[in-house]
């Protein structure tokens, strides 16, 4: 929902919105996320990245150094050569020392990238998301999209921090095999078969293992991708549901919904359980062919340099050497059956947050034609409605073309039957529904209140709740005391710096009385109600509206509503009139039955 006052600077620099990626998810992904190493960013993004880097040069230094050292140890044993056993094993002492400084610091550098590319790719999802109302908007234009808030604090926290630690291990992999792939060459020797030495045959051996174990691994496990993202939609249905019945606590207890909603519940439950089903069959399958590789490899090199060590050809050290190189290679080379579970994690998440950053640029893409209702300058005070044609985001049209001039401190009500496009048409006005044709020009710097019915209370302290969205420095309190007072509310007037969720401890026609009191102390230029008096008893209604004709004089008033107790309080009344083509604007009359200032057109 909007919040009850949103200041518009119609003058303001329009933030252009999220493009829509036209590639595959993956390259939009690449475009959007990559920004991070482009921008402002670009400094730490390379510090970290670079320094990422050495580490990796340093960690395969390390392992090389301990890949040696397993062969003088093992040989210097095989001699029985004590002091020679004991200085390797200082050297040990050295190399382990050395090695978890350098996996400790890796460590800390990629959470440290891992955190900054997070904060800038959720900064900017958020910011898009806030920009001109497209979290508004987006509910409208894309209901099936499912919790738009998840994407931006989960599933672009899944999108970053696994790229990392993915590229760090791919490009440790990649120098880790050419090390070792080197040293097998060199430490295993040749195998004689049939007479015919073959050179070089542990290499091989291992490129045929690791090439069967990732060409398992890629099909069984190229389902899981499918299977954690419906996993993952799954969930975000099911918060949103818990959170819809949080939210809605009171009328579904007065109501005795709790079955209902159980069911619901359930039924969202059962499609977590189902999808998390899936995933964990093709995760055993994972395992199976991980478990399979944890117990072979270390073993299988043993096997297939036994012959050459009961020939000598080869020493203890160098059987050992081999066998750590083995186990090496294998690490480096089957990288894939490693992580493929984290990668399937991170293609599911990744394609989630490209459908959001897809969803948010769409919203200025779509409408009538590819039309769209235009938020110009008045050259007056006035608020000027020209050629304006309102339709539902798929194109329907709800309110036909009108024209018509709203004066500066005219109050205007507009009334029709229900499903007449009412509500959305002071949300086109507001500049919140950009769906349709035409133009709505306001006045230069105008400042829109917008109270609906049910007034948005923001977490934090009474004050903060009355200035917002403003910051609370430019109001005084003998503002906010004066204005509590003169709608109703004295007695909150000694609660100015209470910390409490004012949308539980208020009624609801204290509620709506705040936001009145909140017009008070902002005075905005222009203010749109709808509904916000549907909570106040008729005394009460009469004592809000009445503020129009005196401290709010200057206001222009735009009211959604019916009957002539509320008719009073306007100087006019545009009727909506239901027609095949689109609700038309008819029976114009000033608060002396005049018609009054609307052209119409077609």
């Amino acid at each position: 929902m909007p919040p009850d006052i949103a200041a518009i600077a119609v003058d303001d620099d329009d933030r252009k919105p999220a493009p829509a990626p036209a590639e595959s998810p993956i390259a939009a992904y690449r475009r959007l996320a990559g920004g991070f190493w482009r921008g402002p960013t670009r400094f730490v993004a390379w510090f970290h990245t670079l320094g990422l880097a050495g580490l990796i040069l340093a960690n395969i230094a390390v392992q090389f150094g301990l890949n040696a050292w397993s062969r003088n140890f093992f040989n210097a044993l095989d001699r029985h050569d004590s002091a020679l056993v004991f200085d390797q094993m200082l050297l040990f002492l050295g190399l382990a020392v050395l090695s978890t400084l350098v996996s400790v610091t890796a460590q800390v550098s990629r959470m440290r990238l891992q955190l900054h590319w997070r904060g800038w790719l959720t900064e900017q999802l958020t910011s898009q998301w806030l920009a001109e109302q497209r979290f508004y908007r987006l509910s409208v234009s894309a209901p099936d999209l499912d919790s738009p808030e998840f994407r931006i604090a989960e599933d672009a926290r899944v999108a970053t921090g696994p790229v990392v630690d993915f590229a760090f291990g791919i490009a440790n992999a990649a120098l880790m095999a050419a090390v070792f792939l080197s040293i097998l060459w060199q430490a295993a020797g040749a195998v004689s078969i049939g007479g015919v030495a073959v050179p070089g045959y542990m290499v091989l051996a291992a490129i045929l293992y690791s090439g069967l174990m990732n060409g398992l691994t890629v099909v069984f496990g190229r389902p899981l991708i499918a299977r954690i993202g419906e996993k993952n939609s799954a969930e975000a249905h099911l918060r949103h549901d818990l959170a819809r019945v949080r939210e809605n606590a009171e009328t579904i207890a007065m109501t005795r919904g709790e079955a209902e909603e159980g069911q619901t519940l359930q039924s969202s439950l059962g499609a977590v359980t189902l999808a998390w089903r899936l995933v964990i069959s093709r995760l055993a399958r994972m395992t199976l062919m991980t478990n399979i590789n944890v117990v072979v490899a270390p073993v299988l090199p043993l096997l297939l340099a036994a012959p050459n060590y009961l020939n000598a050809s080869i020493t203890l050290g160098g059987l050992i050497q081999t066998a750590a190189a083995f186990v090496q290679v294998q690490v480096a080379l089957n990288w894939l059956v490693d992580n493929y579970a984290g990668i399937a994690e991170w293609l599911a998440s990744t394609g989630r947050v490209v459908g959001l950053w897809a969803a948010l640029g769409d919203l200025d893409a779509t409408g009538i034609g590819q039309t769209r209702i235009e938020i110009g300058e008045s050259p007056d005070q006035t608020i000027q409605i020209q050629g304006l044609t309102v339709a539902q985001h798929g194109g329907l049209v709800m309110i036909d073309e009108a024209d018509t001039i709203i004066r500066q401190g005219e109050r205007v009500m507009l009334a029709g039957a229900s499903g007449t496009g009412k509500s959305t048409l002071i949300r086109a006005i507001a500049g919140l529904w950009p769906w349709g044709d035409g133009r709505v020009l306001l006045p230069k710097g105008a400042r829109i209140a917008f109270l609906p019915q049910h007034a948005y209370l923001p977490p934090g302290t009474l004050r903060q709740v009355i200035a917002y969205p403003a910051a609370i420095a430019p109001f005084e309190d003998e503002a906010m005391v004066a204005a509590l007072a003169r709608c109703g509310l004295k007695h909150l007037s000694t609660r100015l710096d209470d910390n409490e969720r004012w949308d539980r401890v208020l009624s609801g026609g204290e509620q709506q009385r705040l936001g009145f009191a909140r017009l008070l102390v902002q005075l905005p230029d222009i203010v749109l109600i709808d509904g916000a008096t549907a909570a106040l008893d008729p005394d009460s209604q009469e004592q809000m509206m009445s503020l129009f004709r005196q401290q709010l004089q200057s206001c222009t008033l735009i009211t959604v509503g019916q009957g002539a107790e509320l008719g009073v309080f306007h100087d006019r009344t545009l009727t909506l009139t239901r027609r095949a083509s689109g609700a038309r604007m008819s029976g114009v009359e000033d608060g002396k039955g005049r018609l009054a200032g609307l052209r119409f057109r077609g």
